[in-house]
């Protein structure tokens, strides 16, 4: 079965748009090779706030697109990543902030699709075993294989309750790929988690697409958007498959969330903007953009936790980003 975004038109590359890009723009020197630039600031996890034990919800970035959300003492790992190399060609240039002997007991780890930046063995296999997985459908196959445990595949809009805590997948517009045959094999999307009032969206990988004031209207008040907002030069291909930092921000103001947590940047080179480009365009849209209704950017640090009580979300004090 293949997998198809909402709108038919939103399709793979066709090889012509593939060679253009990686062959012919770097071989007559449209595309050039640029410095990799300064990763993402990265601090030392507060671990008493990881393991404290209240009711409050916290959102620790793990780098890239991997989050460690917990809703009191329930515990959900997003896209984990601890490899070095992604798919042994991009290099990750920050460590992991926390190491699995860290992490608190994990209720589930949901992962967002299927690429290798998303989808970590290394990662997944330190999980341990009884703890289940929370796939797009077509996954679960991938996880019977490489990392067997527990898995429930999601359709877009479907969910499932984990002591208490709904967590939903929704659409995305992207696509999916682990090796040569298997383009559109498995579904992509995002998750919202949602407990007691409290809930936040992850939006796994996307291009712009309306989806996002869908996902707004079925889950008012969000009170988290995490937002991808790298990996998109040169434009002309890769917005087919991500955000740039402008459209991340528009995506945000779409969802109706009221706290925006960037993420997908600063941790692995994918595409032909700096390390810190994404996040330097994020703030300059903030600084010319801010808008009027109290809703904020939370730009954390790699190993930084947010702490949300009361829809008042502030950032835990821990060792301070480099300057």
């Amino acid at each position: 079965m293949a997998y198809r975004n909402l709108d038919p038109a939103h399709t793979p590359h066709r090889p012509t748009a593939i060679f253009r890009w990686g062959i012919w723009e770097p071989l007559v020197g449209k595309r050039k090779r640029t410095p990799n630039g300064d990763p993402a600031p990265s601090v030392t996890p507060d671990l008493a706030r990881v393991h404290e034990a209240s009711t409050r919800t916290r959102l620790t970035w793990l780098g890239h697109a991997g989050f460690l959300v917990s809703f009191g003492d329930r515990h959900f790992l997003i896209d984990p990543l601890l490899s070095r190399r992604v798919g042994a060609v991009y290099r990750n240039f920050l460590p992991p902030p926390l190491e699995p002997g860290d992490w608190p007991p994990i209720d589930a780890v949901l992962v967002t699709h299927n690429h290798y930046d998303h989808l970590d063995r290394i990662a997944l296999n330190a999980v341990p075993r009884d703890v289940p997985a929370i796939v797009p459908q077509g996954l679960g196959r991938w996880f019977r294989r490489w990392s067997p445990r527990p898995v429930e595949e999601l359709a877009w809009w479907q969910a499932i309750d984990i002591r208490g805590v709904e967590i939903s997948m929704v659409p995305a517009r992207h696509w999916s790929r682990r090796h040569v045959f298997d383009v559109n094999r498995s579904h992509w999307g995002g998750f919202v988690l949602s407990v007691r009032g409290t809930s936040l969206y992850h939006a796994g990988d996307s291009a712009w697409f309306d989806g996002f004031r869908e996902i707004g209207r079925r889950f008012p008040g969000l009170d988290i958007a995490m937002l991808p907002i790298g990996a998109y030069e040169p434009g002309w291909f890769m917005e087919h498959h991500h955000l740039n930092p402008e459209q991340a921000c528009d995506a945000f103001l779409a969802t109706g969330a009221q706290r925006f947590v960037p993420m997908h940047w600063g941790s692995i080179r994918l595409t032909d903007e700096t390390l810190a480009e994404p996040i330097e365009r994020v703030r300059a849209w903030w600084a010319r953009n801010t808008p009027q209704d109290g809703r904020r950017l939370s730009d954390l640090a790699v190993g930084q936790t947010l702490v949300i009580e009361s829809r008042q979300p502030s950032l835990v004090p821990s060792s301070p980003p480099p300057v």
